[in-house]
């Protein structure tokens, strides 16, 4: 069970930083070779990051629940 946290958590952080990408996308806030996206200025897709953030967050959180006592 603590590889498969473990493995999640880390799965999450990736979903956080690519959640937040796509915001920065959507939001016409990127900068650099993230700045020559398809995303760009598309609200969408802003929206679609903070649903991806919020589940990497949601795995990243299950990744240090401390198991229940039986």
């Amino acid at each position: 069970m603590r590889i498969a946290k473990t493995i999640s958590g880390l799965i999450g952080a990736l979903l956080v930083i690519m959640g937040g990408i796509w915001i920065l996308q959507g939001l016409n806030l990127a900068w650099g070779v993230l700045a020559r996206s398809f995303m760009q200025n598309d609200r969408h897709w802003a929206a679609y990051g903070a649903i991806l953030a919020a589940v990497g967050l949601v795995l990243i959180l299950w990744g240090f629940a401390k198991p229940r006592k039986s």
